[in-house]
């Protein structure tokens, strides 16, 4: 192989390995109302690397009309996750087939914020919409792992006393690890954690106010907390089902239930904070 070839094959193989990490920055950024990675629900369409460290991103979502707020939110995670990688020098997110496609890319290239850019048109302010879903991932992951815990024969009295350092060395499998790895990446997000992160010796099951748990309670607390569960599992097969019927694609998942799909602008805070109950 001449040189100019080795030097062609060395750069093809470093922008196949950077695609890559781009990809797995994406898989980080989740949907905030499903809790669900925007690239296992197809949203992310193509990713472009250039030589000079310049990441190009193609966004779709379910339908036209989906909530400029939610759109934003995505888009502006997606630029912030891939901008941590040590070697991207520009990143740009392509918004298309949207309502406010125009007014989400160019803010987000700007870096400017949802309010400033939709100005007197955006309801409310996104982080108390981020927050807001936060807590419910919180919730869902939470009663993922206590049901997966119980169901292994861990009494209630243990696990309401356990602290985050039992949790994380409990023995494990690969099933029951990643619901701990979920579980702790949204613990934080709850009152009693210092500096944004779960402490060792703090609580490992605390309710969305930061309260500890009640073992006799502990049944009807996971019933009320799967109420959560089924509504995003709902929530989620319709976008699948909307994202496949809008675009095509037979191997997406299972169609969505019927209902009527009205446009929808901007979704106000407080409407979600009545839809999915106190945080």
């Amino acid at each position: 192989m001449n040189t100019m070839a080795a030097t062609n094959a060395k750069a093809a193989t470093a922008a196949v390995d950077r695609t890559a990490e781009v990809w797995a920055q994406l898989a980080s950024v989740a949907d905030p109302e499903l809790d669900e990675s925007v690239t296992e629900l197809g949203f992310v369409t193509r990713v472009e690397v250039d030589a000079g460290g310049g990441v190009q991103i193609g966004f779709r979502l379910p339908t036209y009309w989906c909530a400029a707020n939610f759109a934003f939110l995505m888009a502006d995670d997606m630029r912030i996750a891939v901008a941590g990688l040590p070697w991207v020098t520009k990143v740009t997110i392509g918004l298309g087939e949207h309502m406010y496609a125009d007014e989400i890319n160019r803010g987000v290239a700007a870096g400017r914020s949802f309010q400033d850019t939709f100005g007197a048109e955006a309801s409310g302010e996104l982080e108390d919409i981020r927050r807001t879903f936060m807590v419910k991932a919180f919730q869902r992951r939470q009663e993922a792992l206590l049901t997966s815990l119980l169901e292994r024969g861990l009494e209630p009295a243990r696990l309401v006393r356990m602290s985050v350092a039992e949790l994380a060395g409990l023995p494990d499998d690969s099933v029951s690890r990643r619901l701990v790895e979920r579980y702790l990446e949204r613990r934080f997000v709850v009152r009693g954690c210092a500096n944004g992160a779960a402490h060792a010796d703090e609580a490992a099951f605390v309710d969305s106010q930061g309260a500890l748990l009640d073992a006799d309670g502990l049944g009807a607390y996971l019933r009320a907390l799967r109420r959560v569960g089924v509504n995003a599992e709902f929530n989620s097969a319709l976008c699948r089902g909307l994202l496949a019927a809008r675009y095509g694609e037979a191997d997406a998942a299972a169609a969505a239930p019927q209902v009527e799909i009205k446009p929808v602008h901007f979704v106000p805070v407080g409407d979600w904070k009545r839809a999915v109950g106190p945080a």
